[in-house]
């Protein structure tokens, strides 16, 4: 006799196989979903049980996934987007009412340049969404894929097929310097520029761009510190006669906020352009649509150009 098809899985169990899978915790998915803990322990025990497997595991570093839970998660998160379609269909997203949790990629220097208008932007017309910042790096190509993160806003350089890209706004670098220097006072000069000392920051993708364009044009600089970012850059400069080469915001950024002053960079450094880039896999998403439109909204000069699906 043939055996009956086994039933398919509650779209509720996906909901919480995501949810623990993103947060590592079963305590905080009970609070992001709302529920109580001994609830969600009974549905997690059924998922496991339908599923035969522990899917995930208890370690000191929070809930693990299994190897049947990592391969679950890119099929479940494109289920419950298809799932979502279906039942609110793309004009149903209205960030007034939906709760939702986005998680965005971005560098340190963004937290100071864009995270705060984004975050107050949200915070007013989107009360119950949630947004989790994680940093870029290796691993953001495979996040925004497998959809552990839903947006990077930065400069990406290449990704390859099967992402979308939009251009933001274009950055170019200029030079930081205490407001007291002893030598730098109404220009900054390609000569003192080579003479003087100064800082280079490792977290910034375009610092290999900067340094490459240096080096075509033969042009040395003493490195005497190297920061994994931009966390108390301006508090050294303001104390001391270094010079940082920085992209524009967060230079213009931090020089508003201490005792320093902005210089035309002195060496000709190609401009480079920050973007918003996600998966093809969540382009029609609705909640992916907004929050890309928001981003766009917030800080594109000008006229943002239309997105385009990258072709490598």
């Amino acid at each position: 006799m043939r055996a009956l098809p086994s039933a398919p899985l509650d779209s509720t169990l996906l909901v919480l196989f995501d949810e623990i899978y993103r947060s590592g915790s079963v305590t905080r998915a009970a609070e992001r979903l709302d529920l109580s803990q001994p609830t969600i322990s009974v549905w997690l025990a059924k998922l496991r049980q339908d599923l035969h497997d522990p899917l995930f595991v208890r370690t000191s570093d929070g809930m693990k996934p299994t190897p049947r839970a990592q391969a679950m998660v890119g099929p479940v998160r494109e289920a419950l987007t298809l799932l979502r379609q279906i039942s609110t269909g793309e004009a149903a997203f209205d960030p007034r009412t939906e709760k939702r949790n986005f998680r965005i990629c971005m560098t340190d220097a963004s937290h100071v340049t864009l995270l705060p208008p984004l975050l107050a932007h949200v915070r007013n017309i989107a009360p119950h969404i949630q947004l989790e910042v994680l940093p870029i790096g290796s691993e953001t190509h495979d996040d925004l894929e497998s959809g552990d993160a839903d947006l990077a806003l930065g400069y990406l350089p290449g990704l390859e097929a099967g992402f979308h890209e939009q251009a933001l706004y274009e950055q170019d670098f200029i030079c930081l310097v205490n407001a007291r220097h002893p030598r730098i006072r109404d220009r900054l000069t390609i000569a003192a520029f080579r003479g003087e000392s100064h800082i280079g920051t490792l977290s910034s993708a375009s610092y290999t761009m900067l340094k490459e364009s240096l080096k075509r044009q033969k042009v040395d600089r003493q490195i005497v510190l190297e920061l994994p970012g931009f966390l108390g850059l301006a508090a050294i400069i303001s104390s001391t006669d270094l010079v940082a080469t920085v992209p524009r915001r967060i230079g213009e950024a931090l020089a508003a906020a201490g005792s320093i002053r902005v210089f035309p960079c002195p060496v000709k450094v190609p401009p480079f352009e920050v973007k918003q880039y996600w998966h093809t896999r969540f382009h029609h998403d609705g909640g992916h649509r907004w929050l890309r439109a928001t981003c766009n909204e917030l800080f594109a000069a000008r006229r943002s150009r239309q997105p385009r699906k990258v072709m490598r």
